[in-house]
Formats: C-alpha cells, structure tokens, sequence
C-alpha cells in the first residue's frame, strides 16, 4: 500500500507530515546548488547557514518566491530531498501526497506545483487550499454554518478567508508577509542609519526586539553591519520602536487587505467573524502585538493559533487521518 504524505511547502519553511505519524519534518525551504551540475550541495538548514555566504561556484537560496515555485527544477529536488529523508520511498511503491497551495494562485502556478510534486517522485498528488488547511489545523470548524475568519501570513505571502460549509467564501490574497518585514527593516536601517545588514539579520532582529505595537516594546539589540558611508564593518543599537517603523507599511497592507475581504463578505457571515473574531496563523503570526494592531485597526477580536507556525501542516494531517470525510477539500491529480 502506498504511503501516504502532507506538504506544507512554504516560502521560507517546508513542513511534511505523514498519515499516523504526524508532522515529521520541519526544514527551512533553502537548497544550495553547484552552479556548473545543478546538483544540491546542501539542503534545509545546512543551506540557510550559507545564505550569502557561499564560496564562488555555489549558489544557496530558496526556490519558492511569493508562496509559489519560482525554480521549477531546483523546487523538485529540494522536495524530493525531504521526502527521501522523511522515508516516503521504497522499492515498491511512490508516495501520494497532499500539498497546500494558495488560495488565489493561477493555473499556471497550480501546475507548476503538481508537475514539480510528480517530478520529485509522486504516484498521485492532491492540493488543497492554504487557507482551508490553517483553519482545520488551528481547530475552526469550517464545516459549520457560521462564517470563520483565518489570515495566514507566511514567508512570501498572506492569506486571509472566510469559511462557512466547508469552502471558502471570500477570500484575499498578498504577496506580503514575513520575507518582507525583513526586506523593510534592511531599508529602514540603510536609509536612517546609513547602515547595510544582511536579510538573515534583519530576520534576527525582528524575533529579538520586534515588535507591531508599542504596548510590546522589547527594547534594544546590538547588530553587525557595514557603514555605507566608511565602507567598514559597523556594530549599531537598534530599538523596538526602529523596527515597528520599519515594518508598519507591509503590516499595513496586510490589513488592507484584510478590511477588504471584510467587505467582500456577505453580512451573515460578517456578524460572525464580529461575534468569534480572527485566527491568525504563520510565521508573521509571532510577531510580537500584530494581533494587537489588527485587532484595533477592523474593531475585531483576533487570536493568534497555539502553533502558527504548524497550523497548515497540522490541518493537511488531520486531512490524511479523516479516512475521506474530508476528501471534497481535494483537488486530485495522478499519473
């Protein structure tokens, strides 16, 4: 019997999670390849360690932009990678998999995804919508007749929708999450501080003092960078408060794009989501108040998942484990 597996391929992380065993691999969505035979060097977190690091000959960097593939074949072997390494092969059989994919993305993008699954060695693949995945995996009954409101901000990209019988109802997409709140802060600091870091810094800086909303303020942190003006190696202090700067234009159009799908939603399921408010779900998630901000911003509760890192991956297992009950989530493919 084949086995069967889940993949939350993201932006910045790939999570795999596998029928009765749950989630069974958490890696960063980073490959390092040799430039002249395109094979991987490195793979997960081993690559993420060469971000901007790598000597000449090698290249290390992430194959999904957006919350979709953007390096077809570099995509399928770093899924194949983690599927070798999560034991989904055997001499007899392929695995089947289950794999998110944004709500909003094109038909293009959704084939680029399937051949790149099939490619990594796939007997049959199946895609599910993110959104739906993230409110299944926080626990939301999207079965139920009321209207739930999931947003997932991820690496590349957020997704917000309103659920009710099961579907999705109304829902918005952005190119704008995690990846970007990194990106804001490495302009913000060479505009204001004449002061160049690399993005994995900008990444450490907001897990350590970032913060959305000025009731978390986490202080300050001491960074490496070079000055712009001397071209030398330069250590700055930056604060909470830099970082909040930094970041409110991409949070910002998070909830634009939020109020939006709120507008977009029929007014029987809108006093819904007033009654139980927002799950929010994703990296961007842990940014410490942005469940404070949004919250001030729409006038609505929000409640960050228990695991929002995990929530997508938690919903595509709890998929596999439904012996079919919720097979009409699927969108099947097989070869």
């Amino acid at each position: 019997m084949a086995k069967i597996f889940g993949i939350d391929l993201g932006t910045a992380n790939t999570l795999i999670c596998a029928k009765g065993r749950g989630i069974i691999l958490r890696a960063p969505s980073v490959v390092a390849i040799n430039d002249t035979s395109r094979e991987i060097v490195a793979l997960g977190m081993s690559a993420k360690n060469m971000l901007g690091k790598t000597p000449e000959g090698i290249t290390a960097f992430r194959p999904l932009r957006g919350g979709v593939i953007a390096e077809y074949e570099v995509a399928s072997k770093m899924v194949r990678g983690f599927l070798e390494v999560s034991g989904a092969f055997s001499i007899f059989s392929r695995p089947a998999i289950i794999v998110c994919i944004p709500h909003e993305a094109t038909g293009v993008e959704k084939r680029a995804l399937e051949d790149a699954i099939f490619e990594a060695g796939a007997r049959s693949v199946a895609l599910i919508d993110e959104p739906l995945a993230a409110a299944i995996g926080t626990g939301l009954r999207v079965g139920a007749a009321k209207g739930s409101m999931i947003v997932d901000i991820g690496g590349g990209s957020t997704e917000i929708a309103v659920i009710s019988h099961g579907g999705i109802v109304s829902a918005g997409s952005v190119r704008i999450a995690g990846d970007q709140f990194d990106d804001a802060i490495v302009e913000h600091l060479r505009k204001t501080r004449s002061t160049l870091i690399g993005t994995a810094t900008a990444e450490d800086l907001k897990r350590g003092c970032g913060s959305a909303h000025a009731a978390f303020d986490k202080g300050e942190m001491t960074v490496a960078g070079r000055n712009l003006l001397s071209g030398l190696g330069a250590t700055i202090k930056v604060s909470s408060g830099e970082i909040r700067e930094a970041v409110r234009e991409p949070l910002y159009e998070i909830i634009d794009a939020i109020k939006h799908t709120l507008e977009t939603t029929p007014p029987e399921l809108s006093s819904d989501i007033y009654d139980y408010g927002i799950m929010l779900t994703g990296g961007g998630a842990m940014l410490r108040g942005v469940d404070r901000l949004i919250s001030e911003k729409t006038g609505i509760k929000v409640t960050v998942a228990k695991r929002p890192l995990e929530a997508v991956c938690i919903g595509i297992s709890r998929v596999l484990e439904s012996e079919g009950q919720m097979g009409d989530l699927l969108r099947y493919r097989g070869r």
